[in-house]
């Protein structure tokens, strides 16, 4: 069953419902309804259950970039599996797959944010073919969450085990947390109150930020777990053979995809540059017309 999708409040976005390979409908969106903008394509891989109203620079009509992504199996408008085990990153490769086809796209910049430089990286190693180039921000290229709680300095098995229970509570609890975290007041005082965690830093774009985490909300805490934990099994993928141009922006604060991890991964593939910027996981919100420059000199290089 089909969930209803919010509409974007400012920006002309269009969704399109189309059909992946196993028989799930997911749900696309476009901020080029109309066909007009000028300027290269990018097929988003978006992080984990996130939507397009992170992303306000790339809502901006004139942000020169036709931007193309979907939303997560069973999250903002795309259908739950009938296998519910079909929420690997694989069945997201196929889904990007699947979405590049039905836009007539045969050969794109990828950009990952979070868990979607996982499913950028699968999908340029098993369909090279298609990638043009791949733009990485805040997120590793497999076995992501032995990298989280950098900032903290754990050993990497203790960091893995304490992010992945912290999945598996949510997935046993999530009956008990949805109805809490769905009635969540979100607003300009919660992001201000976010910033000052370190989760998030400030300043942000706070409306941005705002609209973003109400509609991440949605999502029935169980379900994102059981998301999250299919996705914590996706092992690092293979970079030496990956011969695009790459760009990996990290944020140097970033609990949830370490620095560090993303400078080795930079260093593994032959035709890679690394950027850190001071920030946190959210660096779009953190420092937006920095990581917009930094994806329109790639595309030019690529």
């Amino acid at each position: 069953m089909l969930l209803p999708a919010r509409e974007a409040p400012a920006a002309a976005v269009t969704f399109h419902d189309i059909l992946s390979d196993d028989g799930t409908t997911v749900r696309a969106w476009t901020n080029d309804p109309d066909g007009v903008i000028e300027g290269p394509t990018v097929v988003l891989c978006n992080g984990l259950g996130t939507n397009h109203y992170l992303w306000p620079r790339l809502l901006d009509p004139g942000c020169g970039v036709r931007v193309v992504s979907w939303n997560h199996r069973g999250v903002g408008g795309s259908e739950r599996p009938r296998d519910p085990r079909h929420v690997h990153i694989e069945h997201f490769v196929e889904d990007g797959l699947s979405v590049m086809d039905h836009f007539g796209i045969e050969r794109a910049v990828l950009m990952g944010w979070s868990m979607g430089v996982n499913t950028m990286f699968e999908l340029a190693a098993r369909h090279p073919e298609r990638v043009r180039g791949l733009f990485a921000m805040c997120g590793v290229p497999g076995d992501t969450f032995a990298t989280m709680l950098a900032p903290l300095r754990l050993p990497r098995p203790l960091a893995r085990a304490l992010t992945v229970n912290a999945c598996r509570a949510g997935k046993y609890l999530g009956w008990a947390l949805t109805p809490l975290t769905q009635r969540l007041p979100v607003g300009p005082r919660t992001i201000d109150l976010l910033g000052r965690t370190g989760f998030m830093l400030g300043p942000v774009e706070r409306d941005a930020a705002a609209h973003g985490i109400t509609e991440f909300l949605t999502t029935p805490v169980g379900w994102y777990a059981h998301l999250a934990l299919s996705t914590s099994r996706h092992a690092r993928v293979s970079l030496s053979s990956l011969a695009v141009p790459a760009r990996f922006v990290a944020a140097r604060y970033d609990v949830l995809a370490g620095a560090r991890d993303m400078a080795t991964a930079a260093a593994r593939m032959p035709d890679a540059d690394y950027v850190e910027l001071r920030g946190s996981h959210f660096l779009q919100l953190e420092r937006p017309d920095e990581v917009h420059d930094l994806l329109l000199d790639f595309l030019g290089r690529c």
